[in-house]
């Protein structure tokens, strides 16, 4: 299957770079590390966050439709991890939208926020008010850490919705992981039921790791994402966004990544050694479909005068005794061998811009010495991705049959090939797929979002009507 022209297209005409100031203090990295231990696992986490937990409601406001509650809480996140999060992200809050009457039970489905969804008015407009006319379900919407309503600004320096590092990500992650359990909590307190919870693309997934955590059996329907964000950062179209430059600066000039932050990573499955066997089946129809899409000249301006200078930087970094870094990478990997973590790094960048690496120019700088500075940046990023994103390394909902997934099949920016399937990973769920890919989807297949909705929720009605 190949990728949408339009997702490619729409990506070209955004100019915002990721991650401008690179990985993240190392510090913040190993305590986030350190946490995703705890919150990847059900039993140690499930008491985190207390059932009472404090929930605040400040304004109603009355429409001909629907009631809409603004709320918010202090994130459970800075109890656990102090002051990892920012002054103006502390603060979550959350707009409940209610049916003034309700049709059956008093249903209620929590939406979080896809990447740029800042405020509350593109979700309630095409997803929760359209739900209480088509089926008298309530909605509840939370804003993302790091987004404009947090505290009524973004944190300082932030430029739309551009993070500044990539271990603000896993803030955001962790942060709303638990936050969801402080609403479902709250949720069930007021009497609402059955609860449930959605999300479009970045606030599918976040949706997916949030119901990990949740100690019953729920309503999952995860859009337009996939098992991990590895992909989405090293493969798909936003890893043009990537400041890959700063990164790989970064990784050469402080060797806690490598020697130490390297360590804490725990590989989570088979995915990379099973990308280079799919490449090395598919090569020429990659080739030709990636020709086709012109995503291959210097798009990261990896042949620049700078990356010369970045490329000569990384060997004289590189100190006698340290064990290699090509040690490192297999511990990453599983310890799969040299040949192995060859075909992983060619998958990567087969089904990306970082096509140019496939070349040996790119990948080796002599004969006899360590993988290039790319090389390396790329599997550290693929690597600590996986650690905080895949869905392998957190447990499986306690129902998987209560999760419908809706895919597009040519999404260019949830890359699949060579990425674990969720079926595999929750036994029983169910996956959707739409034709086109992931713009096209967003903007003209919310009806079919909703609609998987309403059968997960008719299928939860099934088996625990009792409950």
């Amino acid at each position: 299957m190949g990728v949408s022209r339009l997702d490619v297209l729409y990506r070209r005409l955004l100019l915002t770079k990721l991650f401008i100031q690179g990985w993240g203090k190392p510090e913040d990295l190993k305590r986030l590390f350190a946490f995703r231990k705890i919150i990847g696992n059900r039993e140690r986490c499930k008491d985190l966050v207390q059932k009472d937990y404090p929930v605040f409601i400040d304004k109603v406001e009355d429409h001909t439709d629907c009631k809409i509650h603004n709320g918010h809480f202090i994130s459970p996140l800075e109890h656990f991890v102090p002051g990892i999060l920012p002054a103006e992200s502390i603060k979550a809050r959350f707009q409940f939208i209610v049916p003034k009457k309700w049709k059956r039970h008093r249903p209620v489905c929590i939406h979080l926020a896809g990447t740029g969804d800042h405020f509350f008015w593109r979700r309630r407009t095409l997803m929760a008010r359209p739900m209480i006319k088509e089926s008298g379900m309530a909605s509840l919407l939370l804003e993302n850490p790091y987004y404009i309503l947090r505290n009524f600004k973004k944190p300082k320096d932030q430029l739309r919705s551009s993070l500044k590092n990539v271990s603000d990500l896993f803030v955001m992650g962790g942060a709303l992981i638990l936050e969801s359990a402080a609403l479902l909590h709250w949720l069930e307190r007021e009497g609402f039921w059955p609860l449930g919870m959605t999300g479009i693309s970045m606030g599918g997934h976040m949706a997916s790791l949030a119901v990990t955590n949740w100690p019953k059996p729920i309503p999952l329907i995860p859009c337009l994402s996939w098992t991990t964000a590895s992909s989405v950062f090293t493969t798909g179209v936003l890893s043009r966004a990537v400041n890959w430059r700063e990164l790989e600066k970064q990784y050469c000039e402080h060797p806690v990544y490598e020697e130490e932050i390297i360590n804490m990573l725990e590989y989570c499955g088979t995915d990379s050694f099973r990308m280079g066997q799919e490449f090395v089946k598919n090569a020429p129809g990659s080739f030709d479909r990636l020709s086709d899409l012109d995503l291959t000249h210097d798009l990261l301006d990896l042949h620049s005068p700078e990356r010369d200078h970045q490329m000569g930087l990384r060997s004289s970094c590189s100190q006698p005794g340290t064990g290699g870094h090509a040690s490192d990478s297999a511990l990453l990997m599983g310890r799969r061998e040299r040949d192995g973590l060859d075909q992983m790094l060619s998958a990567v960048s087969s089904s990306g811009p970082h096509l140019d690496m496939l070349h040996a120019k790119n990948i080796t700088c002599g004969a006899g010495q360590r993988h290039s500075l790319q090389r390396e940046s790329l599997c550290f990023m693929k690597g600590v991705m996986d650690e905080c994103t895949h869905i392998a390394n957190f447990s499986v909902p306690v129902d998987p049959s209560l999760i419908i997934i809706v895919q597009a099949k040519e999404d260019a920016y949830i890359p699949r090939t060579g990425v674990r399937s969720l079926q595999e990973i929750w036994p029983g769920c169910e996956v959707r797929y739409l034709n086109g890919g992931h713009v096209s989807a967003y903007l003209f297949k919310q009806g079919l979002f909703r609609q998987a909705i309403y059968d997960a929720y008719d299928r939860f009605l099934q088996k625990y009507s009792s409950l």
